[in-house]
């Protein structure tokens, strides 16, 4: 795979079966290098696999499809070029959608009244004056923001606290109605109503509290919409969310918020879903007393037998990691949830008794689901795939498309499911792509983020792009990553840099010695946030790379604190607060022991790790007299590598390949 073929990387989100479960729709999006953008439409099969996916819509951007409860309309989000995703709704055997929404800042999630009239909905509220609110008042003529929080800032979005999501409710209109035609100006009529001139149906705000919402949806009986926000006072000092439902008074209006999870539980509430049955599920994790204790803590399954009553945890959160859930009904008393293990993530079926049905299994990486009319629909990630639609039957998954087909056509190198042993005794796992033709070759050790995240066996680009260079890649889950325990996460509280150096290193000696085709003279290393913070660790102690890569780093624990988007308890938590031993902790603080060429990559507006921990840290590396660059891309956040423009995407891929060519060349001198 080559860095221009990003145009082949096409993904499938998350499906949305009929309540008849005789068909499938989903949403195919790919990198568009040629517009610079995500382009992407929604498509339908049957779900016997009786013929092949068909387009549906032509939008420039369509996703998130579903259908309503009676199965004549799906709903989905539209995003027109430079203009943010709206809600529309179009009947499910086709024609022209109708747009419900037109919210300056987008809708980002939806959810069908189980009745089929209305559809609740999250969206931004923008601050009159600022976000183009106001014709003619740009960015930077906006009045100063006042600051009363310390959590005001989220990657990938900016200033939180003048544009709260909050949770809406639409009624659906008829389709088949006229549709709207824009009146002509009158002399003498200057002004009109903005429900008129839309011509979008009125929304009604259902929450107003100074905070984001998320995860809405309508109860099964219609009368409450449910939601997940974090409205306790003193929330700027935890991480605890509760889960709450807004009831439906007898003038239309949602006025009365009933407490299903409080604070008091120390839970930081991840979802909540009620199912027909009457049971209230809620996936959450315990922060402990303080409310802050998030590293290596799993997400549970919790049922609330009544409002306001303690959750019972029916799913132990050392067994199952059910962070990556999105909750779905899964019949009157169960839903299914998504388990992070070993890299890949399943798809579970979990009951009211807390009994467990594994419904998928193997590499993959279970990226969305639906089930309807006795039809289990899934989106999966596979070692051949970024995104394919399954259905399980029978035990199985039986794929129906072939979205992988492109990028195997330009030959994809397999990741070979690899355990070694580290130092101590503890197996590490990981994977190892070992490029065609006569070896020696030379390896790239790349390291993941998080850390509490998994690399995975799915077709990756990362590695693609290296393996077709020329590069051995060796990639693994050391100690502090997620899908192998609570325990295995929480080894490097207060202690990275200890044994997740030793891992990714015995890891790469034990996959070096295991195939002869790779080259232990001739190694590089580079990773991105978490591995950019292990990456220059690793170069400050251990000097055997040719060359290295530290791309959106937390490099410098000190001032992360106050500056990230999370700096108010990351540091704190993984490093601790203790001077001294948070300085035993910091790349930066060990800067000048580094000799290995270096090239620092980081985005502009990156606020998960600000652009001044990169700076900081190449200022360190010139001062030290070490062969380094920095390269900064304008106009991207901490997701440029895997959401970024795809220009940049492809121009990433281009200087890390230079890199490699001038510092660790595929034939050796």
């Amino acid at each position: 795979m080559k860095p221009t073929d990003l145009n082949l990387l096409s993904s499938a989100s998350a499906p949305a079966v009929s309540p008849d479960g005789r068909r499938i729709v989903f949403a195919v999006t790919r990198p568009d290098i040629a517009a610079d953008t995500y382009v992407g439409q929604l498509w339908h099969v049957p779900a016997d696999g009786s013929a092949p996916a068909e387009r549906l819509t032509r939008g420039h951007r369509d996703t998130s499809p579903r259908f309503s409860p009676d199965g004549s309309l799906i709903a989905f989000l539209r995003a027109a070029p430079g203009f943010a995703p709206q809600l529309h709704v179009l009947r499910a055997a086709g024609g022209e959608p109708v747009a419900l929404t037109d919210r300056k800042l987008g809708v980002s999630d939806f959810s069908w009244s189980p009745d089929g009239h209305r559809i609740v909905f999250v969206a931004r509220v923008p601050e009159e004056g600022r976000y183009g609110t106001v014709d003619g008042i740009s960015p930077a003529a906006e009045p100063a923001r006042r600051i009363t929080t310390t959590r005001y800032l989220s990657n990938g979005v900016g200033y939180v606290v003048d544009q709260r999501a909050q949770v809406f409710v639409v009624d659906v209109p008829d389709v088949g109605g006229e549709p709207y035609v824009a009146p002509a100006p009158v002399v003498g009529q200057v002004d009109h109503d903005a429900s008129d001139t839309r011509g979008v149906p009125v929304a009604v705000q259902v929450t107003s509290d100074d905070t984001d919402h998320a995860h809405a949806r309508f109860t099964p009986d219609n009368r409450a919409v449910t939601y997940v926000a974090a409205v306790h006072e003193g929330r700027e000092r935890d991480l605890l969310r509760g889960a709450y439902a807004a009831g439906l008074s007898a003038d239309g209006a949602f006025t009365r918020v009933t407490e299903i999870v409080g604070p008091d539980t120390r839970l930081g509430v991840d979802d909540v879903i009620a199912t027909p049955g009457g049971t209230t599920f809620v996936l959450a994790s315990d922060l402990g007393p303080d409310g802050l204790d998030f590293v290596g803590t799993n997400s549970a399954l919790y049922v609330v037998d009544e409002p306001g009553s303690e959750p019972r945890r029916l799913t132990d959160p050392e067994d199952l990691d059910l962070g990556s859930s999105v909750l779905q009904v899964a019949g009157d008393d169960a839903v299914y949830a998504s388990l992070t293990t070993r890299g890949t993530v399943q798809l579970l079926r979990i009951d009211v008794t807390g009994a467990v049905e594994r419904l998928t299994d193997g590499a993959v990486e279970v990226t969305g689901s639906s089930a309807a009319g006795g039809t289990v629909a899934v989106t999966v990630a596979t070692p051949e795939s970024g995104g394919e639609l399954a259905v399980v039957r029978d035990g199985s998954l039986v794929t129906l498309t072939d979205l992988g087909a492109g990028v195997r056509l330009t030959g994809t190198v397999p990741a070979v499911d690899t355990v070694i042993e580290a130092r101590d005794g503890t197996p590490i796992h990981g994977w190892v792509l070992t490029p065609e033709g006569e070896g020696p070759h030379p390896v790239l050790l790349l390291i993941h983020g998080g850390p509490y995240a998994q690399f995975t066996g799915s077709l990756f680009d990362e590695a693609q792009v290296y393996a077709a260079a020329g590069y051995g890649v060796v990639m693994c889950n050391p100690r502090g990553a997620a899908g192998y325990g609570q325990a295995f996460g929480r080894a490097i509280k207060e202690a990275m840099g200890t044994v997740d150096l030793t891992d990714v290193l015995d890891f790469l000696d034990g996959a070096i010695a295991a195939d002869p085709a790779l080259d232990a003279s001739r190694t590089g290393i580079l990773g991105g946030s978490y591995g950019g913070y292990l990456t220059a660790w690793t170069i400050a102690h251990d000097h055997r790379f040719a060359g290295a890569i530290v791309e959106r780093g937390f490099l410098d624990p000190e001032f992360f604190t106050g500056t990230s988007d999370i700096g108010t308890f990351f540091s704190e938590q993984y490093t601790g607060t203790d001077p001294v031993k948070v300085a035993a902790q910091s790349p930066q603080a060990v800067v000048a022991q580094v000799t290995t060429p270096t090239l620092v990559i980081h985005s502009e507006d990156d606020l998960r790790c600000p652009l001044s921990q990169a700076e900081r840290y190449y200022l360190g590396l010139v001062r030290a007299g070490v062969e380094s660059e920095m390269l900064v891309f304008p106009g991207e956040n901490h997701e440029l590598s895997r959401s970024g423009r795809p220009r940049h995407r492809v121009q990433r891929f281009e200087a890390i390949l230079d890199w490699w060519s001038r510092y660790l060349p595929v034939t050796a001198a």
